[in-house]
């Protein structure tokens, strides 16, 4: 592997997967659809030579196939919002998948857990896929898509992750709690805040990827990744007052809050049917992993905070300062 292409690569995962490759020594084509979102990646890692940008439409897969010809890998990060989930995410896969074909290419799909529903047997790629939401079962569908014999020339593997948090992190349940405490602001917390839940610290998630997409046996199946363990959200808060100083108040949003929230906001009204997973919890299993790929990377979850809130707290610092000018 010493090309590939990140579709997606301005989102929470893809700039994670991005600084990983380079860290690597791996040339990486960041696609895209918003030439200032892909400038400032160039900027962050210094326009080192290994970073290129192409922009494109991943509705479109002339654009992928364009963008994707030179690549070894297509790493495929790019996502849906919640409430556009049933609308596009099959056309997504549909396009992803066809320019994958078309060039014969390896491609890596990052994907979360909705397809298990709720936990029912060890957390391994072989628990029963029994999604209760919409959601979920549209996930199942995209699988289905992905991994679907039709495809004669590309190789697909999919890659789950629990719920995510880092300093690239922008859609996960628990960023904005993370945000508010970094700015010393009241926050909220997704979900009950005794529940223990399990969460991958991206930059262990990213390193785990690669060294899965680097094998080739690894392709035509799924992979879970699991977190560090589980915490409570009143053991991060914890944590985050410690690295951070703020004492201000984090509101634990639950189900009926989220519920009237969603209102007034269409992503909002979406996340009311995947609550189960904050109530409840599920924990992965490595096990897959450690067998055929080596040991599970965990950053303890104190120390993946203090890294995440420290560089949370100079991106605020750095931009408060912006506006002042």
């Amino acid at each position: 592997m010493k090309k590939v292409i990140v579709l997606g690569a301005t989102g929470g995962t893809g700039q994670a997967i991005v600084s990983e490759l380079l860290s690597r020594g791996i040339q990486v084509i960041a696609f895209g659809r918003s030439e200032n979102k892909l400038k400032e990646l160039m900027k962050e890692h210094a326009s080192t030579p290994l970073l290129t940008y192409k922009l494109g439409d991943i509705f479109d897969y002339r654009t992928i196939i364009e963008a994707a010809k030179d690549a070894d890998v297509i790493f495929q990060c790019a996502n849906v919002q919640y409430h556009e989930m049933a609308e596009k995410l099959l056309l997504l896969g549909e396009n992803v998948m066809r320019a994958a074909d078309i060039l014969g290419k390896k491609i890596v799909i990052i994907d979360g857990i909705y397809v298990y529903g709720r936990q029912v047997a060890k957390g391994d790629e072989n628990h029963p896929k029994q999604p209760h939401t919409k959601k979920g079962k549209i996930r199942v569908e995209f699988e289905n898509l992905i991994l679907d014999k039709k495809w004669k020339n590309a190789k697909a593997l999919i890659v789950r992750l629990p719920d995510y948090y880092g300093i690239t992190s922008q859609n996960s349940y628990l960023q904005p709690t993370l945000t508010g405490l970094a700015g010393n602001k009241i926050s909220i917390f997704i979900g009950n805040l005794k529940t223990p839940r399990e969460y991958v610290y991206l930059p262990d998630a990213t390193k785990m990827i690669v060294e899965i997409a680097n094998k080739d046996d690894s392709y035509g199946e799924n992979w879970n990744i699991p977190g560090a363990g589980l915490i409570s959200g009143k053991e991060i808060i914890k944590f985050a007052r410690e690295i951070t100083g703020n004492k201000k108040l984090v509101i634990p949003l639950n189900k009926n809050a989220i519920r009237i929230s969603g209102l007034f906001d269409p992503v909002m009204k979406e996340v009311v049917e995947i609550m189960y997973l904050t109530e409840e919890g599920f924990t992965l299993s490595g096990e897959k992993y450690e067998n055929r790929i080596g040991k599970i990377i965990a950053t303890p979850y104190k120390e993946g905070l203090k890294e995440t809130l420290t560089l949370l707290m100079e991106k605020i610092k750095k931009a408060e300062g912006e506006n002042l000018d």
